[in-house]
């Protein structure tokens, strides 16, 4: 481990920067419309990652910037990042991410595949925040009122082996 102490949330790779910021609704108008350029760039001495876009609702100019991993994930989409737990995303927002997909699943079959690997991925993402020798995702996980929320309304679909069930279910049928 090294003494990087970055001063912006970590995006572990691509992908989970860009579904952090599907989660991110325009100030402004609210929309969630913006399509994203993504760029590396210096603030005030540190690398970092730079997604740049005009919001479609309102033309607002919107920018978020994240600190880069120390080690990239490479793997097939979705890819959301290493063995280490978001820092952009917390648990409860990773399950309502996994319960949207699967609520969604379309009729064709090679869509409703990717769907459900979005979903058994964000589940996987959960369960980076269970800390070895425990069986729940603990409360410190729930940084957001968004997820906060989700953990309220069903405590028990944070524990380790449901979890599992979960993910495994999304495995057979088709997310592979």
């Amino acid at each position: 481990m090294s003494d990087y102490d970055p001063k912006y949330s970590i995006a572990r790779t691509d992908d989970e920067a860009l579904l952090y910021l599907d989660l991110q609704p325009c100030p402004d108008c609210g929309s969630i419309d913006t399509p994203w350029e993504q760029g590396l760039s210096d603030e005030d001495g540190e690398l970092v990652s730079s997604y740049y876009g005009i919001c479609s609702g309102c033309q607002a100019e919107r920018e978020y910037l994240f600190g880069l991993p120390e080690h990239e994930t490479a793997g097939p989409f979705p890819n959301f990042g290493g063995p280490e737990p978001s820092e952009l995303l917390d648990a409860g927002q990773w399950l309502q991410v996994a319960d949207r997909s699967a609520e969604s699943v379309p009729e064709d079959r090679d869509e409703a595949t990717v769907v459900l690997r979005i979903a058994r991925a964000a589940v996987e993402e959960v369960l980076k925040f269970v800390p070895p020798g425990t069986d729940a995702v603990p409360a410190e996980a729930f940084w957001t009122d968004e997820g906060a929320a989700v953990r309220t309304a069903g405590p028990d679909r944070f524990r380790l082996e449901r979890l599992l069930v979960i993910r495994d279910a999304y495995r057979d049928t088709g997310a592979n």
